[in-house]
């Protein structure tokens, strides 16, 4: 069984990257260009709202309850 890790720091980079720190100490890159145009994600394409994301309950959120799981930031994100 894999451990579910929190994110307890996120920075919004150019591009759609996020910087990200998990709660291991581990920094992390995540892209988020290939989610951009799929849904609830196309809301944030072009918004200011995408600079706005934050940490909540482990993980990263946007404001209007957009999320995004924390195993998946983990899984698909790259070392720094």
């Amino acid at each position: 069984m894999e451990v579910l890790l929190d994110v307890v720091k996120v920075e919004v980079k150019p591009d759609y990257r996020l910087f990200l720190e998990f709660e291991n100490g581990e920094q992390r890159v995540f892209d988020m260009t290939p989610y951009m145009d799929k849904k609830p994600f196309s809301q944030l394409k072009g918004s200011p709202l995408f600079g706005k994301a934050f940490v909540d309950y482990g993980t990263v959120v946007w404001p209007g309850n957009i999320d995004i799981a924390p195993e998946t930031l983990y899984d698909r994100s790259r070392p720094v």
